[in-house]
């Protein structure tokens, strides 16, 4: 990876934060069909003018495959663009709620105004879809937004910055280039809100830096995504599911399935399955399948190999896959079977190529063990019996959950998406993220003079009986 030319200092930084400052109150105050254009103009962009150039760039970054690139970059933006348009005048209008009789004379209702300036971090491992997304929210709330994408895949970095320049003004939306002095930098300056995507440990920084100007924080993080394959389920239907939301983006992605508990009475059934969906997927050989991607630089394949290594050491056999290019980033789709509990791929989010299974007698262990761990973003079911399935939802906590399928909650607008303590505070997409970038204020109005009025000071003993009367019957 090439360092970052022309780094922006604190002085250049706090320089386009104090201008967006400045404007966010000309920005909050543009109409409805302002922020429409502003949304429309985006989606132009990631669709038409920038389509070709982000794909080039995430090849480039990480061999991504076209396909990919419009599965998980551009359509969770347009579709995400595309809801916000739908219903962006019902949200952003006042939300009329009643007020109690005790204030008879007065109407309620809730204003939801913009945070202000607000920054959005985002990660590399889809760097298109987890930057340009929580923007369309804060553009629907009516923010001012400085985002900072991931110094590991410059390519889309620069394509990026070029986007967001074309489009908008550095005093209403910028992107900043930069590694980890960067983003102290920007953690310093008193954000209205910050939007991060990444890791647990690099959230807790992020909310720590956060705490001392008191902003707000939604934190996208991650864990260990269990999946479970009760002794009802389809196993060719759960194998390729599975196979898509595992390796597609060589497993790099927050909510890919981490390890799967399966019953006893289909284990083999679904391992042989996995083989047979791999060797269709990536046409026997994935490392120089163009429909696979690879990983996104050497560190990274080298904590993937040493935790394949660690869970050989501990017992684990590599049932499908495992092997490593020598001469790329590419590592191939691996199954792991027999796998020690103790070693680090059941311990670490492996966010990796790496799928290990572990069979299961009794579905309270299985339950015990997920609890026993932190909170994951997300949980997956596969079954046939709805009984089974509530159990497991009644008895366990995640982020979000899908029923026999996974990772496809995300794309749904209309649901909620985001973590849980560990894996995340606050959510995004639709409405959900529309909120997350708002305050929800709170407005109460006196149109004709009100009861109340009669109750000030002095306290006579007729006024307390009325209090107390009130307070008894309303």
């Amino acid at each position: 990876m090439e360092p970052i030319k022309d780094e922006l200092n604190l002085d250049a930084i706090t320089a386009i934060f104090n201008a967006q400052k400045v404007n966010q109150f000309v920005v909050a105050n543009q109409s409805i069909k302002a922020r429409r254009k502003k949304l429309l103009a985006l989606k132009k962009a990631v669709l038409v003018t920038y389509r070709k150039a982000i794909k080039e760039a995430l090849y480039k970054d990480m061999k991504k495959p076209a396909a990919e690139v419009d599965l998980t970059e551009i359509y969770p933006i347009t579709s995400e663009i595309k809801h916000t348009l739908n219903n962006l005048n019902s949200w952003a209008y006042k939300q009329r709620v009643a007020t109690p009789i005790a204030f008879l004379g007065a109407s309620s209702f809730i204003k939801y105004e913009p945070k202000g300036v607000c920054l959005i971090i985002s990660p590399w491992n889809f760097p298109v879809n987890l930057t340009l997304a929580p923007l369309v929210s804060a553009i629907a709330a009516g923010n001012t937004v400085i985002l900072k994408p991931s110094e590991m895949t410059p390519n889309i970095s620069k394509v990026m910055k070029t986007l967001i320049t074309d489009i908008f003004n550095e005093n209403e939306v910028a992107l900043i280039e930069g590694a980890v002095q960067t983003s102290t930098d920007l953690l310093s300056l008193p954000f209205n809100h910050i939007f991060f995507t990444g890791s647990p440990a690099i959230g807790k920084i992020v909310m720590s830096a956060a705490a001392k100007h008191l902003t707000s924080v939604t934190l996208e993080l991650g864990g260990k995504s269990p999946t479970i394959v009760d002794e009802t389920a389809s196993v060719k239907s759960a194998a390729k599911r599975i196979a898509w939301g595992k390796f597609v983006n060589a497993g790099q992605i927050c909510i890919a399935p981490d390890y799967i508990y399966v019953h006893k009475s289909k284990y083999e059934a679904l391992v042989t399955e996995f083989k047979k969906v791999l060797n269709n997927f990536y046409e026997n050989e994935a490392n120089t399948s163009k429909s696979y991607a690879c990983v996104v630089n050497t560190n990274h394949k080298k904590r993937i190999i040493s935790i394949i290594e660690d869970a050989k050491e501990k017992g684990a056999t590599i049932t499908y896959g495992g092997k490593i290019d020598k001469n790329s980033n590419t590592i191939e789709p691996t199954i792991l079977t027999n796998v020690s509990l103790n070693s680090r791929v059941m311990q670490e989010e492996i966010f990796g190529p790496i799928l290990p299974i572990i069979s299961y007698d009794n579905i309270k262990d299985v339950i015990h063990t997920i609890n026993t761990n932190e909170k994951p973003l997300a949980l997956y079911i596969y079954s046939k019996k709805n009984k089974n399935v509530q159990h497991i939802l009644n008895n366990t906590r995640a982020g979000g959950s899908c029923i026999n399928n996974n990772g496809v909650h995300f794309y749904n607008n209309n649901l909620p998406f985001g973590g849980s303590n560990n894996s995340g505070i606050g959510k995004s997409h639709g409405f959900y993220g529309f909120q997350e970038f708002s305050n929800a204020r709170g407005v109460l109005k006196q149109n004709i003079p009100g009861a109340l009025e009669m109750l000030t000071p002095p306290y006579t003993n007729l006024k307390e009986k009325i209090i107390n009367l009130t307070i008894k019957l309303l």
